[in-house]
């Protein structure tokens, strides 16, 4: 037998990375039939997408809500309303079990007025009036959107052609400074966007004025990732940044000034940075001296200035938090005078409330105040009802057996935070009774421990042959916390499966060092990791490699792929979504050169020879055995190219491997463009693995 090329230096299903190229959908419709007439055509499968379709139509879920004026706006979907509706109440109906709902705009109704497909993304309200929205939709869930002027006392669009802004499809945004002026960033032809496929420039545009003649206010390199701009409408702190990222982790952030000139904030291109009225705050992802001989903060630390006096000269700071080995900064979020810092303990939330000094001064301490009564193993999530007026958070809590729960809490100006309100809860997707939770840790290769939650449903079987789900990311600096799941309960835990979820390095449950050890060519800690993981369940007697599956999607699906092809003999069946796979290729393939700081350039010789040794694409052998694998993507994913998911299916069909493959038409990069689809993509991967492992 002839050895076949290497796949770095011949690719024969190239062809199928032409998204929309007749062979390369003939294939995919292809293997599409064969899906549908197989593992979605079993009596089981139709159950398992009708409950899942149950739990996302709900018409009891929780309608979280922004607070716009002095009405509460929520976007809703439904069995009714699959593509959804932006909808608006008051606070006192709010309150009520069922509250009064008006609706702004019907997504449905608007794609069948039109003969379009649109998606929602969201929308922003102009400050202080609250008459005009800018309305952002996309195409079948694409990240390309198209932003439209939403007109919210008649509830009509507000038509270019009346002055309407309205800004063609392109990865971009579109912001309001006032009225008659908006920031934006955009593709404007040639040259207007980055290697990566985002904008490269930021305009401010006029009212009735093309958007061609709007004149540019800054410009990145190509080489960037991107640029970005937002407007400040705090009252007395109304002002202009600009974002300029370099890379994923890095980014400069200036200030503009009323004479259009611009001023960089002085800190470390890798920090993350935020403002609030007079204070800029400053998340570090490395070790940082401000002054040379003088303190030194370690990455994962929090530091505060006072804005105008930081861009004068003073390098004064006060510390807010700083890391321990256990703890990582989880997020943060303002209040009128407040601040609510989320710290993870080993992976578990702990929030607290901080006053900062008025008037405003750096280096003095602020005053901290825990917020009490949070249980274990359940996370917390804190978010402003209105940070430029109110000193309210929304609350919300859930955990693996806790359906989610919304309360509201008055922080005050000053002293004690009130009680939270209860305002809405959940429903019980499945009987919880005897599911058993805990965090264990497994040992890796280089002997660092390792968190992961196991949830164990009350069926499952205590032989050591349960069928088992370990679900994982690893990267992007992105955390995996405790979460209900009625899916998942229904679906896996009631039928007897155990699930894991595992907190791996490359993601951020220990800060930005969890994440950098495995960057780049240290990428393999990831797949070590959860290996590890793996292997702990087995050696403590939860499961088998035969009874082992496991599940990643996006970064999460390049995870997925490793194990496969790295360790097949560890698991009974991989479930593959919307991943990256040809690591050759990434960088060359929609918004994949932005990850390049993630991952390194496969252009470079040197970069290459590490990232091939976790490429699943170049890993895949012919004279392997693999397990079972299932395959998603989807054709309308303009961040993740579907061709990497094609190519490796195409390959594995063709060398006898038991793969099954689906690409959904629509969805974009979360794979799903409604409730129906997304009930229909989840049931293909959960039918699957309980096939599999039984």
């Amino acid at each position: 037998m002839t050895e076949a090329p290497p796949l770095d230096a011949v690719d024969p299903y190239a062809w199928l990375e032409e998204v929309d190229g007749d062979d390369a959908m003939a294939w995919v419709r292809e293997r599409n039939d064969e899906t549908l007439a197989g593992p979605a055509a079993t009596p089981g499968f139709a159950a398992t997408r009708d409950a899942i379709r149950e739990v996302l139509d709900s018409p009891h879920k929780i309608p979280e809500a922004a607070l716009v004026g002095d009405r509460l706006y929520n976007f809703w979907r439904d069995a009714e309303h699959p593509r959804g509706l932006w909808r608006r109440t008051t606070w006192e109906s709010y309150r009520t079990a069922e509250p009064d709902w008006e609706v702004v705009l019907d997504l449905d109704a608007l794609n069948a007025a039109e003969g379009q497909d649109w998606v929602w993304h969201g929308a922003k309200v102009l400050r202080p009036d609250f008459r005009r929205a800018l309305v952002a939709l996309s195409h079948g869930g694409s990240d390309a959107d198209v932003t439209r002027e939403l007109d919210l006392v008649t509830l009509t669009w507000v038509s270019p052609d009346d002055g309407g802004f309205f800004r063609p499809e392109a990865k971009g945004s579109l912001g309001w400074v006032d009225l008659d002026t908006v920031l934006v960033a955009t593709d404007l032809g040639p040259g207007s966007t980055t290697t990566s496929g985002y904008p490269r420039t930021v305009r401010l545009w006029r009212r009735g004025a093309p958007l061609a003649d709007a004149p540019e206010i800054f410009a990145g390199e190509a080489e960037d990732l991107s640029v970005d701009a937002w407007h400040d409408h705090t009252p007395g702190f109304s002002r202009t940044f600009v974002q300029r990222a370099l890379d994923f982790y890095s980014a400069e952030v200036h200030l503009r000034r009323d004479d259009g000139s611009l001023v960089r904030v002085d800190v470390p291109t890798s920090a993350e940075t935020s403002v609030h009225r007079e204070w800029l705050l400053v998340q570090l992802r490395e070790d940082w001296t401000p002054v040379p001989g003088g303190a030194s903060h370690p990455a994962g630390s929090m530091v505060a200035a006072v804005l105008e006096d930081w861009l004068a000269g003073s390098r004064e700071l006060t510390v807010l938090f700083t890391p321990t080995p256990a703890t990582s900064l989880a997020g943060l979020s303002w209040t009128r005078h407040r601040m609510v810092m989320s710290v993870l303990h080993d992976v578990r939330t702990e929030v607290s409330v901080l006053t900062p000094p008025e008037p405003a001064v750096a280096g003095v301490d602020w005053a901290a105040v825990p917020l009490p009564g949070l249980a274990e193993l359940v996370t917390v999530g804190t978010r402003a009802v209105d940070r430029i007026e109110s000193d309210a958070i929304w609350l919300v809590t859930t955990g693996f057996t806790t359906p989610p729960t919304l309360a509201v809490q008055e922080l005050g100006a000053s002293g004690e935070p009130a009680p939270p309100e209860p305002l809405k809860s959940a429903p019980t997707f499945f009987d919880a009774t005897g599911v058993q939770v805990a965090q264990r840790f497994a040992t890796s290769d280089d002997g660092t421990r390792v968190p992961y939650f196991l949830v164990r449903g009350p069926q499952a079987r205590t032989d050591g042959t349960a069928p088992t789900l370990l679900y994982g990311y690893g990267g992007f600096e992105i955390s995996l916390l405790p979460s209900y799941s009625g899916t998942l309960g229904r679906t896996w835990l009631s039928r007897g499966g155990v699930y894991a979820l595992a907190n791996i390095r490359g993601g951020g449950e220990y800060g930005p060092t969890w994440h950098q050890a495995a960057l780049r060519e240290k990428r393999h800690r990831a797949y070590e990791d959860f290996a590890a993981v793996a292997r702990d369940l087995v050696a403590s007697g939860v499961t088998t490699p035969a009874h082992l599956g496991v599940q990643g999607g996006s970064n999460g699906g390049l995870l997925a792929g490793n194990v496969l092809t790295r360790y097949p003999e560890l698991v009974g069946a991989v479930v593959i979504q919307v991943p990256l796979a040809d690591m050759k290729r990434y960088s060359h393939l929609l918004a994949g050169a932005s990850w390049m700081a993630e991952y390194g350039d496969p252009d470079d010789p040197e970069d290459w020879a590490f990232i091939r040794t976790f490429s699943p694409y170049h890993l895949l052998d012919a004279d392997r055995d693999y397990p079972p694998v299932l395959l998603t993507t989807s054709t309308r994913d303009d961040r993740v190219h579907p061709g990497h998911a094609r190519k490796m299916a195409a390959w594995l069909r063709d060398h006898g491997k038991d793969v099954t493959y689906y690409e959904n038409v629509e969805g974009g990069h979360g794979g799903a463009a409604d409730n129906s689809q997304a009930a229909f993509m989840s049931a293909l991967a959960f039918e699957f693995l309980a096939e599999r492992l039984a």
